[in-house]
């Protein structure tokens, strides 16, 4: 897993904070019915007197299950944000109501991330603050499935990351009083699966793009990273599941696809299938006017699929874009790493790409300071990132995660680390990617709002970043624009052509995915059919008494 820090902020009902690289391409725009009854696995756990939230009583004249309020915060990458909005069409599918508002919650529901200490620290004061609240609280994602014997979080109910079906539950039974833990992982025949179903009700964060997370865990050993305690080995989610979601989303105004998982290239793997074999599938179901991204994938998994990657990637309705993470330029410390490649191997990727596909867009990410680093290793990093400039280089300090062989290695001086970080973000700001644009024309998916507001984010083929006049008409829509300007991290275009009309209406923001709403008069039928079927129960009972 791979990270980088920042903040998205959103109209949603949950708020939202990424730490992971993979899908933070987007965050440096200036934008960027069921219940379920099983219960048998469910544990209920005595409040320990010491935790704060066990002196809280169940919430009396409004504990009808449902009605209450939930606030949803979640930290981490686009795997956790599809765990988020799982989560929250469930709640809000069985009634409760969501809110951005924090202090009028009955409830808080924090989706934790363990990649860097920041992340987590976060996670730990939001739930030290909900305590003082004394809000209910329940703790999903990374940081207790790693860790569930965390000091911070005994007493509190805990949702696994492959159990985020059961949310409605356990959030019911924290607000009477008790203490719920999931954290088993779902098998079938034996054998580990992705996880929940991606058929669930959702609340998506932007109604015009899906995330669907494909497969949890990875196939690496790296030594720095605590995910793999959290997301644990392989599972994948069958293909003909992926591309009927991604069919639901389309119909449902979705524009965009996003794949993403700890590592999108080791897809199929422990099912016969591979990730090519599941992109030309979706491909077939994209509709004119969309389009799909391929979130991260490390190198070793990349490089046999390589030409039927570039062929997907040529695809008009795929964005020219890969997230290849390669951590060092260092073949020394790739090993210290356990990274499985070596650098040649991932200038391979990167050379095949751009020779294939005619602007192809590679972003990576360095981690600065592991221990093993010398400057020599480093020399080598800082010729890597000069060689290919990337338009998209996440640059991270090394974080010793609890638990991990990295942690236990004597760490280089923090004013080192901060030297040698600072002269590769030095070296990203010597060039312009997107310098000499000016004049070219693109077409561009608009899906975004920018961060100031004053104005819409698109991308075109390359996912490189857009922005346009904020006029409603372009939202969710493939438009030419001609480039005006640019800056480091994008261009500024005017719209010269509006190529599509638009799909399908999306749902309005908040609405629950895969909920049918039946049109008004629909409804008035229903209730009359309903009254005439009461009024004659009662006139036969009436008749036999």
């Amino acid at each position: 897993m791979n990270s980088e820090s920042s903040t998205l902020k959103n109209t949603s009902p949950f708020h939202e904070i990424i730490e992971d690289i993979e899908d933070l391409i987007s965050s440096q725009d200036i934008t960027p019915k069921e219940r379920y009854s099983s219960r048998k696995n469910v544990k209920i756990k005595a409040k320990r007197k010491e935790q704060n939230v066990t002196n809280l009583e169940p919430v009396n004249g409004e504990n009808i299950p449902g009605t209450q309020t939930i606030y949803i915060k979640t930290w981490g990458c686009a795997h956790n944000s599809s765990d988020t909005e799982y989560m929250a069409g469930q709640l809000a599918a069985y009634g409760y109501k969501l809110t951005d508002n924090k202090k009028e919650a009955n409830l808080w529901l924090l989706n934790s991330c363990t990649v860097k200490n920041p992340a987590e620290d976060h996670f730990r004061n939001q739930v030290e603050e909900a305590k003082r609240e004394g809000k209910y609280i329940v703790v999903a994602g990374c940081v207790p499935q790693g860790a569930p014997k965390a000091s911070f979080i005994q007493g509190l109910s805990i949702i696994g990351v492959q159990q985020i079906d059961r949310v409605v539950e356990v959030v019911e039974e924290t607000l009477k009083g008790n203490t719920v833990k999931l954290l088993g992982t779902k098998k079938e025949h034996g054998k580990k699966v992705g996880g929940a179903s991606l058929l669930l009700p959702k609340v998506r964060r932007n109604p015009l793009i899906e995330i669907i997370a494909i497969n949890t865990g990875c196939l690496n050993q790296c030594t720095y990273c605590k995910t793999k305690h959290a997301r644990g080995e392989l599972g994948s989610y069958p293909p003909e599941e992926i591309v009927e979601r991604a069919k639901q989303a389309f119909e449902e105004g979705v524009v965009e696809i996003w794949l993403t998982s700890e590592d999108t290239g080791t897809y199929g793997r422990d099912i016969g299938s591979s990730l090519p074999e599941l992109l030309w599938k979706l491909v077939e179901v994209i509709p004119k006017g969309c389009r799909l991204r391929l979130g991260m994938t490390n190198p070793p998994y990349i490089l046999e699929h390589l030409a039927e990657i570039a062929k997907i990637m040529n695809h008009p309705r795929v964005y020219s874009f890969l997230h290849v993470p390669v951590q060092s330029g260092s073949d020394q410390v790739l090993s210290d790493m356990k990274r499985e490649y070596f650098r040649k191997d991932f200038e391979h990727v990167v050379d095949f790409l751009r020779s294939q596909i005619s602007g192809m867009t590679i972003a990576t990410d360095i981690i600065c300071g592991f221990p093993t680093e010398t400057e020599d290793d480093f020399e080598e990093t800082m010729s890597l990132c000069e060689k290919y400039k990337f338009p998209s280089l996440f640059i991270n300090q090394f974080f010793p995660r609890p638990g991990t062989p990295a942690a236990l290695l004597p760490r280089i001086a923090a004013q080192e680390v901060k030297r040698r970080t600072k002269r590769l973000t030095d070296l990203f700001y010597t060039y312009q990617p997107y310098e000499g644009r000016v004049g070219e024309t693109y077409e561009i998916l608009v899906t975004e709002v920018s961060h100031d507001k004053c104005y819409f984010v698109g991308h075109n083929k390359f996912y490189e970043q857009v922005l346009i006049p904020k006029e409603q008409k372009y939202m969710g829509q493939l438009v030419t624009v001609k480039i005006l300007s640019a800056s480091k991290f994008s261009m500024i275009g005017e719209p010269i052509d509006k190529i599509m009309p638009g799909l399908t209406k999306p749902l309005q923001q908040g609405q629950v995915s895969g909920i049918k709403i039946e049109k008004p008069e629909d409804i008035r039928v229903l209730i009359t059919l309903l009254i005439l079927g009461v009024s004659i129960i009662f006139r036969f009972l009436w008749m036999i008494l």
